[in-house]
């Protein structure tokens, strides 16, 4: 297996478990309500939204480091075809 197939499957990989972790983040972005109107019965429905918006705000920084990293694999296997394009001309 050369370079260019190894940087492309590994691209490949990370970009599907952050296309993964993106329908995952907004499916709980989908159960957050926008306005909750609390009495002493909603309690629950409180803790609810907490717990949704805490597994939200966790979800950023590794989404973000998964924007990065496939970022740099993708150029990354640019610069790889583009060398191997240059040595084979």
């Amino acid at each position: 297996m050369g370079t260019l197939q190894m940087v492309l499957l590994a691209w490949g990989v990370v970009t599907a478990i952050l296309v993964c972790v993106w329908i995952y983040r907004s499916a709980l972005e989908n159960r957050e309500e926008d306005q909750i109107f609390l009495d002493a019965a909603g309690d629950s429905m409180a803790r609810e939204q907490r717990a949704i918006v805490a597994r939200i705000e966790k979800l950023s920084r590794p989404i973000l480091a998964l924007i990065v990293l496939s970022s740099v694999l993708f150029v990354t296997m640019a610069g790889v075809w583009i060398w191997q394009s240059i040595h084979s001309f």
